[in-house]
């Protein structure tokens, strides 16, 4: 795989990197373990200080960094500000309660005297964080935050299509006290993952990709007993009920389907919407795509960004093509979107039936599948039609109905008259494949510590 800065938006290629050789690989994995053993002693006090330098730079310098993000992926500049924002509140938050929950946590045992029964949180070692292209700094903050907090050190392969973003991440951490090699950036190949993970010094590793990445990276953790978590695809349902306020459900359907160029994984995908406000719905939905700007991403007026690369538009495309094959309609909506760029003309799916591939596939990019159902109870059937489980949103104007709705969609997150969204102190994570285990608050920064039982009898009797 090649490592290049290609502009989404120009075509234009700025820079090409050289990928890292096996012998650069296992070296960045020793000095990785060699700077663990000094890390895992560091105090909590001065980890925190680190973090909190961290987020300090980002706000200082947050369009700096924004530029980056937006030179590399095409996303808007104004929500490339946003994404570094959202990255420096993550690390506030571990800053703010990591030592808190790491603490030992007693336990209450009859077979133990209190005090005498306590679970102990310890770093690992050595992780492998696969990170993708769309959220390049979101993503390697959401691991690499609570893991630094607790005491672990980092090896980050990035996706081959931001490699200055990994490589201001890298600065980043440096400029803001963090230890040589306590979090490394290289440019590995695929084929350089099972080198990485069968080295006994490397613990874990975090995923956020595609299925087919997951996969990959999951057997191979499999094979050498390391501990995997996974962030990988959604086809988040967006069901409106009769019940909404339909103008506010079509906003925000408008937005959750085409932030960040609709390359989300908890994209509003699929638009789920009872009959009797189906047609009033879809109109003020057509209504609001027709509205999207698409142009330079650093312009504050553009509204719709290309994708991340012409390959990105290719495969959109030929998926769309195929669900055409299938049976589905096809609208393009909107003014014709630049023909200079990766750009892809917004588009609503309609007609698509259980047999089409797209009623199982996810769509990365502006294409959005739109299911009229009957009522509530088809359309929780159809939000659960996928393989998929990562979020989805209802809308309905009963508090209580929202909730009994939510809790019957088979997802990891939802989200109640607003799309899937993401926080810096809610936990994100999903079920079937859309991977397994979570990241942020305690719940991330237990995914990769030895939670140890250590305990002190005082009776005589074993049992």
């Amino acid at each position: 795989m090649a490592y290049k800065t290609v502009n989404p938006y120009t075509g234009e290629l700025i820079k090409t990197f050289p990928t890292a050789t096996d012998s650069e690989v296992k070296d960045a994995i020793a000095a990785a373990d060699t700077a663990f053993q000094g890390w895992k002693e560091t105090s909590f006090t001065r980890r925190a200080e680190i973090l909190a330098n961290v987020s300090r730079i980002l706000r200082e310098r947050h369009t700096e960094f924004a530029k980056i993000l937006t030179l590399e992926m095409g996303k808007l500049l104004t929500e490339a500000e946003g994404e570094v924002e959202l990255s420096a509140k993550i690390v506030d938050y571990y800053v703010e309660h990591g030592e808190e929950e790491l603490k030992p946590r007693e336990l209450e045992s009859k077979a133990y005297a209190p005090g005498h029964a306590k679970l102990v949180y310890q770093p690992l070692g050595v992780l492998y964080m696969v990170e993708p292209w769309n959220f390049p700094y979101y993503q390697i903050v959401r691991v690499a935050a609570p893991q630094l907090m607790a005491g672990n050190t980092l090896i980050l392969k990035h996706a081959s299509n931001v490699p200055q973003c990994a490589q201001a991440f890298e600065k980043l951490f440096l400029e803001a006290g963090l230890p040589e090699h306590v979090f490394t950036n290289i440019f590995a190949s695929h084929d350089q993952n099972e080198l990485i993970l069968s080295d006994p010094r490397v613990k874990g590793v975090a995923l956020t990709g595609s299925e087919g990445a997951g996969a990959a990276v999951a057997s191979a953790a499999g094979k050498y007993l390391k501990k995997s978590t996974l962030e990988l695809g959604g086809s988040d349902a967006f069901i409106v009920l009769e019940d909404a306020d339909v103008d506010k459900a079509a906003q925000w359907a408008v937005f959750g389907r085409h932030w960040n160029g609709g390359q989300v994984c908890v994209s509003s995908k699929r638009l789920i919407v009872v009959d009797s406000v189906y047609d009033e719905f879809v109109k003020k939905y057509h209504e609001g795509v027709e509205k999207l700007k698409a142009g330079d991403p650093m312009d504050p007026s553009t509204t719709l960004a290309p994708l991340s690369t012409q390959s990105a538009v290719d495969t959109l495309g030929r998926q769309v093509d195929e669900a055409i094959a299938a049976g589905a309609h096809a609208e393009k909506v909107g003014p014709e979107v630049p023909s200079k760029g990766a750009f892809f003309q917004p588009t609503i799916l309609t007609g698509i039936t259980p047999e089409n591939p797209a009623y199982t596939t996810e769509m990365f990019g502006p294409v959005t599948e739109l299911y009229r159902v009957a009522d509530e109870a088809e359309a929780i059937r159809v939000a659960n039609g996928t393989p998929f489980g990562l979020g989805g949103s209802v809308f309905t104007s009963d508090h209580e109905r929202a909730w009994r709705v939510s809790e019957k969609i088979a997802t990891g997150m939802m989200f109640i008259n607003h799309p899937t969204g993401v926080q810096a102190d809610v936990p994100f994570g999903g079920i079937n494949r859309s991977g397994y285990g979570h990241e942020l608050i305690d719940l991330g920064i237990h995914e990769f510590v030895n939670i140890k039982l250590i305990a002190e009898p005082d009776i005589d009797d074993p049992f």
